[in-house]
């Protein structure tokens, strides 16, 4: 059986229109070797004050935490693109992206006014006073107003995202709760959020997952079951590490990339700004489309297809991991890590020079990429060698994600000028 992702050149032909249609987004070029870490940059400054705010205090719904940052960076995008030509442009900026980000943090974040204020105090002593600044600090401060208002009630706050979902009858294929837990399922909600630039969570709703007495779906269940399993299993120390590596929240391991791409972009604060800004759009986007293919498809999960299936049963099989409590088809790790290839992928090219990134999940690993796919490759391999995902699954997640980011960039217009 096979255990490979497709290849990476089948992704890069995936995101090959999504890079075009960036053009119209901003000029883009390969990221260089040159980190822009060694002086001062109010994008990185604010970019890590933002990771460092959700880490300290954020919400417990990992799309709430995107429409944290997704809000902050869209305002700051807004602001930025107001300074004016000439002397005083870079102060204005500089202002408008902090004022912007530190109002909607407060707003947001209440709990971190005292490092925020600190945070907005430390930027603005590097500024020139005069006119820039203070124009400048008050277009932040009016962006993240309006931005906020107009998304009040967009149904992405932890309750609504994890509204009560009544669990279906049991029957073949269908989702029920997963041990150890048998938790109820959670981000049933998603798919009534109101998405930034989707102008529906199901436009791109995946096909239906492979039917049960399909060559495809015994291969599937085959792998898992081989590769997934907590004892006995067919892993390499390699795989195992794999899918430790990746288990936890893809938000907080897609930071430290994101974070790459903007240190190592050539471009201007302008477009380092908008490629924040984006990222999270998408990625919220990306996630409420999950939502809707996860709970419009109820497949169940690979625990409750080996132990109670007609395939060769085995009541006694446990995965890797614990099972998340909600349905296979499509994996969100997937679409999360889909969606973000094609934003980096078109806004800073496919590949990077060599960066190191570590886990919260596999302490005292530390892996090296060179390209924003192979993330994507190891995001697929990962859910299957957990044992929580089928394969299927996971090429379904990576094709949506890939979609909705490639709608974003598409439309990016009706969210950013110019």
């Amino acid at each position: 059986m096979s255990i490979s992702v497709c290849s990476r050149r089948r992704a890069l032909a995936a995101l090959g229109s999504a890079a075009l249609l960036a053009g119209s987004l901003t000029a883009t070029s390969p990221a260089t070797a040159r980190d822009h870490r060694t002086r001062p940059s109010v994008v990185l400054d604010w970019y890590d004050t933002t990771a460092a705010t959700v880490a300290a205090a954020g919400a417990p719904a990992q799309i709430t935490n995107s429409r944290t940052w997704a809000i902050s960076w869209l305002a700051a995008a807004r602001a930025v693109a107001e300074a004016p030509r000439g002397a005083g442009r870079r102060a204005f900026q500089d202002a408008a992206l902090a004022s912007a980000v530190h109002h909607a943090l407060m707003t947001l974040v209440p709990s971190r006014a005292r490092e925020l204020d600190t945070a907005l105090r430390a930027t603005l002593d590097r500024v020139p006073d005069g006119k820039a600044e203070a124009s400048g600090a008050s277009a932040g401060v009016r962006h993240a107003r309006l931005l906020l208002a107009s998304r009040e009630g967009d149904g992405l706050d932890p309750a609504s995202v994890n509204a009560p979902f009544p669990v279906p009858p049991a029957a073949p294929g269908v989702w029920q709760p997963t041990p150890p837990a048998h938790a109820p399922a959670i981000q049933y909600g998603s798919r009534l959020a109101r998405p930034f630039l989707l102008d529906r969570p199901d436009r791109y709703r995946v096909p239906a997952p492979p039917a049960l007495d399909s060559a495809r779906y015994r291969a599937d269940l085959a792998e898992v079951r081989a590769y997934g399993a907590a004892t006995g299993a067919a892993r390499t120390p390699h795989q195992t590490e794999t899918a430790t590596f990746w288990l936890g929240s893809s938000l907080t391991l897609f930071t430290e990339p994101l974070r790459v791409a903007v240190s190592r972009s050539p471009e201007s604060v302008a477009a380092r700004t908008r490629l924040v800004a984006l990222f999270h759009t998408a990625l919220v986007d990306t996630q409420i489309a999950t939502s809707d293919s996860k709970y419009a498809h109820l497949r169940w999960r690979p625990v409750t297809a080996i132990r109670t299936g007609s395939i060769d049963p085995d009541p006694a099989w446990t995965p890797l991991h614990a099972t998340p409590p909600h349905p296979d088809h499509p994996s969100g790790h997937t679409t999360y890590a889909g969606a973000a290839e094609t934003i980096l992928t078109a806004l800073t090219g496919p590949r990077t020079a060599p960066f190191e990134l570590t886990s919260p999940t596999a302490p005292g690993v530390t892996r090296t990429y060179t390209s924003w796919s192979r993330l994507a490759e190891e995001n697929a391999d990962a859910r299957v060698f957990s044992g929580i995902h089928t394969r299927s699954a996971d090429e379904a997640g990576l094709a949506l994600g890939r979609q909705v980011a490639a709608h974003t960039l598409r439309t990016a217009h009706r969210l950013l000028p110019g």
